[in-house]
């Protein structure tokens, strides 16, 4: 594969790199392991090939022919060092960890030859270093891993290093190595202006031989999880949910598609504490029913538009122009200034800046709603039309928009009622739609849910079930799935939804599928996948399965919920690393208060890993941030806490990441691209080898 062929414009076009614009590549290379078990051939580039250049490693410069890179005497040990000198740098490192207003034209980076990379074993970590001085923070240690089936790809950015005016080293662990992956490279990229000199590179596997772990006693729950609901029901009809970062649970009601509750003003919030399982009454000044709401920078909650009526005659829902801020310090909503338009039913996307976007729905007139409205973060304010590009496009009721590590919006397909436009990438700033090729049933995906897999590094969005609410047919089990990095990005086939068993006890026939299912980020990296009708309001579907992004498999026959959960029903990550699922309003109009909570299996495999302490809770992107843990781990990771209505929750992401490890002391990286995590509170979770996950700490980025 050649290195740079991955390198993509926004456009989707090959990145140009100049003498004045280029990045430079260094790449290492590896073969047999040493007796000293680092598996990196020549890592002092000591031997020279006839060209003069270090043996097993090759330079990769676009359109510089060799005018970059220069050895030198000045090295860490022996005779030689790499030195890349670049006078001008791209704006995007090699996975999109590093961008300027979300352009992403690419960089170039050091990585290790195919012909001679290190062999690795699947489920193994490695510890990947090199000693360094450079001139500039433009630089990351980037990883490719071999994919038996798929060749190379991709696997993230593991950190990036800091300028340094003497040899420093740094050291990164691997996360563990998936399924099918034979080999990986690696190396150093330079995509900014500076100099940057490398020596002593290093691959050493630090798997440790396991002690058998001590048989799980649970029954049924060590495979399928176990559902508990819950001795109270929700005070309020929880059709919008929102994990707070206090660990608290926002449960959104208005009139809960109640018109006696509209007519007479009734509108309901309530605040559910999972500590003491006990619930607050919030004062709700509107109706937010079927509104939108994203997490800003900060922690509180940008709620948008609500019903400004309901349907009557030949008029069905219209939305309205109000907006708020819930405050979790007071538990209180404060009215925001006035949208441009209304938005029922609005698709709500936190950028990269923490400004939040919001598009479609309808309008205070029931007419569809093709102003877009831009909420600065900086102002506190809704802009002005004239302040923000308008470019008149309907995208539906609750689109998907998705953020891209570019800054650009992904529409997956996933929409509620309307027949929708079709899966598009979507420049905000510039109005350029590019289309998405390849989903199967795209007018069968209305109350279908989309989520973008973990890790957000790898940008791939899976799309799950959906019907033709105008035909009326059965829901479909068509998943399909998008590599956001191609080229091209075009949708391919995955793997059939699991049939379950319907009301009754019926079972599902092969052809039937879900909607408006619940897709569930968990600590450990998986998916959970539960909940749904085969019909819209009516026919629950009880089946649960788990979704292995590693492999792209379902994993059936998963615990399911005693509870119906369909129309108006959400399903979220608790802190505590069980699964919260509330709600269900069929078409009789009635609403299934109760609640109930999935244990997944990894809680019953043994203790949990635990986080002692995070020496900082305010991390900055491109940092390298320490945490004390009272047990051996495997990986760490970001998710951003659950804002859902509607099988809809764009900004529902899992961020990797990569660490160093010394004893229980364990150093994370964080990446330096806001799009991949927007600046907000996370939950950081730990995970030891057996999959089992810390509870979360809070930490907020940016």
């Amino acid at each position: 594969m050649n290195p740079l062929s991955w390198l993509r414009t926004r456009s989707g076009r090959p990145a140009v790199l100049t003498a004045v614009s280029a990045a430079v590549v260094l790449a290492i290379n590896g073969k047999a392991a040493y007796a000293d078990t680092n598996q990196i051939a020549n890592p002092g580039l000591e031997n020279l090939d006839a060209r003069g250049f270090p043996v097993c490693w090759e330079p990769s410069e676009p359109g510089a022919a060799g005018k970059f890179f220069s050895l030198t005497s000045k090295a860490h040990s022996g005779a030689n060092a790499m030195r890349a000198v670049v006078t001008a740098g791209g704006d995007n490192s090699a996975g999109g960890d590093k961008t300027a207003g979300g352009d992403s034209r690419g960089r170039a980076l050091m990585l290790q030859d195919p012909s001679c990379a290190p062999k690795v074993s699947p489920g193994h970590q490695y510890d990947v270093s090199l000693w360094y001085t450079s001139t500039t923070p433009d630089v990351a240690l980037t990883v490719f891993r071999h994919d038996v089936a798929k060749g190379w790809q991709f696997w993230g950015d593991l950190a990036s290093l800091t300028p340094a005016s003497t040899f420093t080293q740094k050291t990164v662990r691997t996360p563990p190595v998936p399924p099918g992956t034979d080999r990986i490279r690696w190396g150093a990229a330079i995509y900014g202006a500076g100099t940057l000199v490398t020596d002593d590179y290093s691959t050493v596997d630090v798997a440790e031989p396991k002690t058998q772990a001590a048989p799980c006693t649970a029954g049924p729950a060590c495979t399928k999880g176990a559902w508990q609901v819950m001795p109270f029901n929700s005070p309020v009809r929880a059709v919008h949910s929102v994990v707070l970062n206090n660990g608290n649970v926002l449960l959104i009601a208005g009139s809960g598609n109640d018109p006696n509750q509209f007519a007479a003003g009734t509108f309901k919030t309530a605040l559910y504490q999972p500590k003491t399982g006990t619930f607050i009454s919030v004062p709700t000044p509107g109706d937010m029913f079927c509104g939108g709401h994203a997490q800003l920078p900060d922690g509180r909650v940008l709620v948008v538009s609500g019903t400004k009526a309901y349907p009557s005659g030949n008029r069905t829902y219209a939305g309205t122009r109000d907006a708020y801020i819930f405050d979790p310090k007071t538990n209180r909503y404060e009215k925001t200034n006035t949208l441009n338009a209304g938005h029922w039913y609005p698709g709500v996307t936190t950028l990269g800046n923490g400004d939040v976007i919001t598009l479609g729905g309808l309008d205070v007139d029931s007419h569809n709603t093709v102003v877009a409205d831009y909420f600065s973060n900086a102002q506190q304010r809704w802009l002005g039309p004239t302040q923000i590009r308008q470019d008149r496009r309907f995208w539906g009721l609750y689109p998907a928009m998705v953020l891209m590590q570019d800054g650009r919006l992904f529409y997956t397909g996933s929409h509620i009622f309307d027949p929708g436009t079709g899966p598009v990438m979507y420049n905000h700033q510039s109005g350029a739609v590019t289309a998405v090729p390849g989903l199967r049933g795209a007018d069968q995906r209305q109350e279908s849910m989309s989520v973008l897999l973990p890790p957000a590094q790898d940008q791939r969005v899976l799309i799950a079930g959906g019907s033709n609410i105008n035909a009326n047919t059965d829901a479909i089990r068509l998943t399909d799935i998008v590599d956001l990095k191609q080229a091209r990005p075009t949708y391919t086939a995955g793997p059939l939804l699991p049939t379950g068993t319907l009301t009754g006890g019926r079972p599902e026939t092969p052809n039937q599928g879900k909607t408006y299912l619940s897709l569930v980020t968990l600590p450990d990296g998986k998916v959970f996948e539960t909940g749904g009708d085969l019909h819209t309001r009516a026919d629950p579907v009880f089946e649960a399965s788990m979704f292995d992004p590693a492999t792209n498999t379902f994993t059936a026959g998963m615990a399911t919920d005693p509870v119906p959960r369909g129309y108006h029903s959400s399903a979220f990550l608790l802190p505590d690393g069980r699964v919260m699922a509330v709600g269900d309003n069929p078409a009789n109009n009635s609403f299934d208060m109760r609640v109930s909570i999935y244990s997944p299996p990894y809680l019953f495999h043994g203790p949990r890993p635990q986080i002692r302490s995070v020496a900082d809770t305010h991390w900055e992107y491109g940092s390298a941030q320490r945490i004390r843990v009272d047990s051996p781990i495997v990986k760490a990771a970001l998710i951003r806490p659950a804002a859902v209505t509607h099988a809809t929750d764009s900004n529902q992401r899992y961020v990797d990441l990569p660490m160093s490890v010394r004893g229980n002391r364990v150093t994370l990286n964080v990446t330096s691209n806001p799009n991949i995590a927007p600046p907000g509170w996370y939950m950081l979770f730990v995970v030891n080898a057996a999959g089992v996950p810390s509870v979360a700490q809070w930490v907020h980025v940016g």
